[in-house]
This record gives structure tokens, C-alpha cells and sequence, in this order.
């Protein structure tokens, strides 16, 4: 073990501060108490959020696919392709491109958009039912 060399002392002192000392800060200050249903609301909004945006992936994944000119007699692909059809929310005919990869993106990243803002709308409704 070896000794670091200290370097030398520059005359810097510690001055205690004239401010008063802040008063101590309970960990959980003063807010009403945890319960079964605040837990509960609070669980099924994150389940809300969390479909959403399982939801939202599943239509942006959709919208890669096409762009990128995936194997349609891929079995992820027809699974993908099947939910995404299904969570498309109507919007999937919305724009008529002249390029149909421009045209699945673009309605397919419109309906993950709506997914995205309906999910965390209806979670910050659940959660405002917890007392």
C-alpha cells in the first residue's frame, strides 16, 4: 500500500454558516395515506398505459414491416399483421399516398400516435379517482 502525497495546505478554513440549520424533512411529508385502492387505481392505470403502448408497438412494428419490405409468408409478419389490423383504429386507409410504403407508415404512425395520447389521457383519468 502506498501513501498518496497530500497536498499541501493552503490555508482554506471550514467557516460555519450564519444561516439558520434547514429543519429535517420527514421522508414522506404530510400526504394522505397509502391505501388498497389508491394501489389499485394506480396498478390499473399503469396496466392502461402499459396496453397502450404495447398496442402503439404493435402498429409502428406493422408500419416497419411494409417500409422495409418484410416476407409476408413470415409467420411474426402475419401475426403483426393481424393485430395491427385490428388496432388500427380506422385510420388505416386515412392517407392515399402515391407510395405505399409512405402511405402504410404514415396512417399505421397516426393510429400508434392516437394509442399513445389515448393510453396516457385514460390513465390520468384513473389515476384521478384515487383519493
Amino acid at each position: 500500500m502506498t501513501n498518496a502525497p497530500q497536498p499541501p495546505h493552503t490555508g482554506d478554513r471550514l467557516v460555519a454558516s450564519s444561516a439558520p440549520p434547514r429543519p429535517h424533512r420527514p421522508a414522506r411529508p404530510g400526504g394522505p395515506p397509502v391505501t388498497v385502492w389508491s394501489r389499485t387505481v394506480s396498478a390499473l392505470a399503469h396496466l392502461v398505459k402499459v396496453a397502450s403502448r404495447m398496442a402503439a408497438l404493435v402498429v409502428i412494428l406493422y408500419a416497419v414491416f411494409t417500409v422495409f419490405k418484410a416476407n409476408p409468408a413470415n409467420v411474426w409478419y402475419q401475426f403483426v399483421e393481424s393485430l395491427a389490423g385490428r388496432l388500427s383504429l380506422g385510420l388505416a386507409n386515412l392517407f392515399q399516398l402515391a407510395d405505399p410504403h409512405w402511405t402504410a407508415l404514415v396512417n399505421y404512425g397516426l393510429a400508434a400516435i392516437v394509442w399513445l395520447i389515448i393510453g396516457s389521457a385514460l390513465a390520468g383519468l384513473i389515476r384521478r379517482a384515487a383519493p
